[in-house]
């Protein structure tokens, strides 16, 4: 589907969600009118758009049916408004084969408001973090069990949310299987995004030659499971096909605007076809 778009113009969407889904819906909504009027085609939110607080707060047990949820619906209505694609890096939605469990899903939305592609979150999060902050995602969320790469007009684009990022075999297979564009829609804790989360993103698109994009949650959201404050690291970043830094949204709420020349992907792979040098070993 590449035909003459050899370029494309993001935008990442950095946000400070909380519980409360109509003030999240504002805050995305007028941070993706802002990058569709600096010209982005394709648009990227962070990981829980529609609702994020305390873990354990009972924000999963509040998730509806796909079918019924309002935010993905509005979502829709202003990809088709604006004419452009919009990924809903996850929302929480009820799980279809698991009620008790909500399904954090990335959903993919085209210039008409139609949705082309849905991912659910394979690796569920897990950890105990300096501090006190413990979290453990899969006694709310159904992890799911299938990768997706989607078509669109710049390529295939390969589906993952936040923690998946630290299973490279991943994206790989995402690589493998035709994905040009990789999307790590986060809230990265702040101590883990201090520690990895720039080095984790260039390395995923060094191994593939795939450009990343990453959207991030930022700021403090509430508590977690020990009481403690839970807080994303923010961190928005566009990493090319060769490991550099396109993006990199800092701190803050905002809308970045980054200009991919996709060629690059070719030409990454082409310097260091790894993939064709792969030995078999015991």
């Amino acid at each position: 589907m590449m035909g003459e778009n050899k370029t494309l113009r993001v935008g990442l969407i950095q946000m400070r969600g909380g519980p409360d889904e109509a003030a999240n819906f504002k805050q995305a909504e007028a941070l993706i009118r802002e990058a569709a009027g600096k010209g982005a085609r394709l648009i990227l939110t962070p990981e829980v758009t529609n609702r994020i607080a305390a873990a354990g707060s009972g924000v999963s047990a509040q998730a509806r049916p796909e079918g019924e949820d309002g935010f993905l619906k509005a979502s829709q209505a202003l990809a088709a408004e604006l004419g452009v694609w919009l990924l809903l890096g996850s929302l929480m939605l009820k799980a279809e084969d698991d009620p008790a469990r909500a399904a954090n899903r990335s959903i993919l939305i085209d210039e008409f408001g139609e949705i082309r592609a849905r991912y659910d979150k394979i690796h569920a999060f897990r950890a105990d973090l300096p501090g006190g902050e413990t979290y453990d995602e899969a006694k709310r969320v159904r992890p799911g069990a299938r990768t997706v790469v989607a078509e669109t007009p710049w390529g295939g684009l390969g589906m993952t949310v936040c923690y998946d990022l630290r299973f490279p075999h991943l994206y790989r297979r995402l690589a493998i299987g035709g994905a040009r564009l990789l999307t790590i829609p986060a809230a990265f804790t702040v101590p883990t995004g201090k520690a990895h989360w720039h080095a984790l993103l260039k390395a995923r698109a060094i191994e593939t030659g795939a450009f990343v994009l990453a959207p991030a949650q930022w700021g403090v959201h509430g508590g977690s499971d020990s009481g403690t404050l839970r807080a994303s690291y923010g961190h928005s970043l566009a990493v090319g096909p060769w490991g550099e830094i396109l993006a990199d949204a800092g701190e803050g709420v905002s809308a970045t605007v980054v200009d991919l020349d996709l060629s690059a992907v070719e030409e990454a792979r082409r310097r260091i076809p790894a993939w064709s040098h792969e030995q078999p070993f015991a």
